[in-house]
């Protein structure tokens, strides 16, 4: 497979067409941690502005019903840069500092098509795909990454710069400025040529952190400010991008990993409008703010369709003009239509995965069946759901999933379920779950957790009873 892979490649890069290097599009992607989908005001935010993102959204397309492929971060990670649902690449759950494995040397990045098409690739940020050598952004098509190879509440933090250690101890509070900076200058060095820069950001995830200058600077508490700050690094990057010339010919995509930590509660973020948040398969954990930007050549417009973040890997192949790969199935779909020609993706459909295992959910146009689910007690990092059996929504009239309609419309039901089923039956060989110590350690950690809390509980409760029975004796 290895040497398939490498021929493939070497493929993409036979294929071009020989052109000005200067006249192949830039591609730049801002994801961020852990922001809701109503963070920003273009999404409904009104207790701070976001004005630089809001310039891409509102000279741009805003995409209301984007989907994240995972509700947590190293999958969704995984999927939008491969385009592929992560259980198909074994790819769960997230990666730890103890995690000894990461994403597979077998699958095909996007920044190894445009890296092999003679694109400059870089990464600064949160790479969270495994932080082992061979697993490092530098053996996946990018030619320089900076940032921290996990999560920023994970132990450890460190800075790599390609794939050794820079910094053993960092300021998180000087963490976004410090991408940002570091952003500027690939532009610079890169303007010449095309390039292909990932920015995906550490925050919104917590702790939360931002500078001095920003702190205080929403009046809505330290979420809000860092907020600003992200907002702040994207016009950053567009500024540079402008005064180079750049924007006419770089398309620049913005979206978030996965809806906001709840539990967190006010340094978790907000889904307004939707039902709960990250770690679910509920709206507000994988619907996601998006937007597509090209100055002159997208149209402003507000799409209202489904759309996924596995869209993003083929739309990028396409409209750049490398060759995506063919030996081995793709999730997403391109959307250069729906960008540049005020088109529709060419589906509607997008399939909820519950723990990126199985297929539990699906969505066809406004409807959303999703299959009966046991009683999950929350922990630390996901909240607690309900038992429930059979769900089917309209999302269109109740983003907020609040009306169960499978009883109601019998007919409807039928049909969303067998089309959940023959999406199962089709969807395809997928790979066994990476196993890592961190991964089982954690899960086996949150259970014992929760286990100790349930018995003081079912003791708590006892210990009332037996106090009132006494009492109830003694008159």
């Amino acid at each position: 497979m290895k040497h398939t892979k490498e021929l493939l490649l070497l493929g993409c890069s036979m294929a071009l067409v020989p052109v000005n290097a200067r006249q192949k599009l830039n591609v730049v992607i801002f994801y961020i941690d852990d922001m809701g989908y109503s963070d920003i005001s273009s999404y409904g935010q009104d207790k701070w502005q976001t004005p630089n993102i809001d310039r891409l959204a509102n000279e741009g397309i805003r995409f209301t019903d984007a989907y994240s492929a995972s509700p947590v971060s190293s999958p969704s990670r995984a999927a939008l840069l491969t385009g592929r649902y992560p259980n198909r690449m074994g790819i769960s759950e997230v990666f730890f500092p103890d995690s000894y494995t990461g994403i597979s040397p077998e699958e095909v990045l996007i920044s190894e098509l445009l890296q092999s098409a003679g694109y400059a690739t870089g990464i600064i940020g949160k790479w969270h795909l495994g932080h082992c050598e061979r697993y490092l952004p530098l053996q996946h098509g990018f030619d320089e990454y900076f940032g921290i190879p996990y999560s920023n509440d994970m132990t450890a933090q460190v800075y790599l710069r390609g794939n050794e250690v820079e910094e053993f101890h960092i300021d998180q509070s000087q963490m976004t400025k410090r991408y940002t900076y570091e952003a500027i200058d690939f532009i610079n060095r890169h303007k010449e040529k095309p390039f292909f820069l990932y920015l995906p950001h550490n925050m919104m995830h917590v702790p939360i952190f931002c500078s001095d200058e920003f702190r205080g600077k929403s009046g809505a508490g330290l979420y809000g400010d860092t907020v600003l700050e992200v907002d702040w690094s994207v016009g950053e990057v567009i500024n540079t991008l402008e005064q180079h010339g750049l924007l006419e010919n770089t398309l620049i995509i913005f979206s978030s990993d996965n809806g906001p930590w709840l539990q967190e509660g006010p340094l978790g973020g907000e889904a307004l409008g939707l039902r709960k948040g990250k770690g679910t398969d509920y709206e507000g954990g994988l619907r996601v703010p998006a937007i597509a930007y090209w100055k002159g050549k997208i149209s402003p417009r507000v799409y209202t369709d489904v759309i996924s973040t596995l869209d993003w890997f083929p739309t990028i192949t396409q409209i750049t003009g490398v060759q995506a790969p063919v030996d081995r199935k793709l999730d997403g779909y391109d959307l250069t239509d729906v960008l540049l020609n005020n088109g529709q993706r060419v589906s509607n459909t997008y399939a909820y995965f519950r723990n990126n295992r199985q297929i539990t959910g699906l969505r066809v146009g406004d409807w959303k069946i999703t299959l009966p689910e046991d009683q999950i007690n929350g922990n630390f990092w996901r909240a607690s759901t309900a038992a429930h059996d059979t769900l089917l929504f309209n999302l269109k009239e109740d983003p907020a999933e609040t009306t169960n309609f499978f009883k109601k419309y019998p007919e409807k039901a039928a049909e969303m379920k067998t089309a959940l089923e023959q999406y199962k039956a089709t969807f395809g060989e997928v790979l066994p779950e990476l196993v890592t110590w961190g991964n089982h350690q954690l899960r086996e950690l949150q259970e014992q957790r929760q286990q100790v809390i349930d018995e003081a509980i079912k003791r708590g409760i006892q210990s009332k009873a037996n106090q009132v029975d006494g009492f109830i004796e003694a008159q």
